[in-house]
């Protein structure tokens, strides 16, 4: 079966909540202090209301739907991408990719790559990473984009994260 990408909708949001929470988990286990990690993704409520606040103020998301149509809330979004206008003040592109997130049992599928293409296209874009997040950087990495120098030290988690840019292709 397909895996059907889609504009969220406010609907989706307890299920794109958990694949957040869930993504973070599988994502970050080696680069996350397992405490903190787990205090910022046990809050499913919260992120509810961070998701359902978004899409309905027009933050665009786009998802991926498990092909299981009897998927558990927990497991029906697999993936997600979500762009918008660049927030820095020295934004080298008018474009940032704000997240894209695949389930751990969905790696090497070519899931990222569609929520990826789905997200930005082929345009020039930037995007914040966990600086050791060698496996994002070496995806990033893949399509066209490189580290430009920025760092800023996260708070969310606790750990430095870089900046990576494409032009447009």
């Amino acid at each position: 079966m397909e895996i059907e990408i889609r504009r969220a909708e406010v609907a989706d949001a307890e299920a794109g909540a958990w694949c957040h929470l869930s993504c973070w988990r599988e994502a970050y286990a080696e680069l996350v202090d397992p405490e903190r990690l787990l205090e910022k993704t046990s809050d499913i409520e919260r992120r509810v209301e961070r998701w359902a606040s978004a899409i309905g103020d027009g933050v665009l998301r786009w998802i991926a739907l498990d092909p299981d149509p009897a998927a558990p809330v927990q497991d029906r979004v697999i993936g997600f991408s979500s762009p918008g206008p660049a927030r820095d003040d020295d934004a080298p592109t008018p474009l940032e990719l704000y997240a894209i997130y695949v389930r751990a049992k969905w790696w090497g599928s070519g899931l990222g790559d569609r929520l990826l293409d789905v997200a930005i296209g082929k345009e020039a874009a930037s995007l914040w990473l966990l600086e050791g997040n060698q496996r994002a950087k070496a995806f990033y990495r893949r399509h066209g984009f490189v580290e430009d120098g920025a760092r800023v030290d996260e708070p969310f988690f606790g750990v430095p994260e870089i900046r990576m840019v494409r032009p447009a292709e």
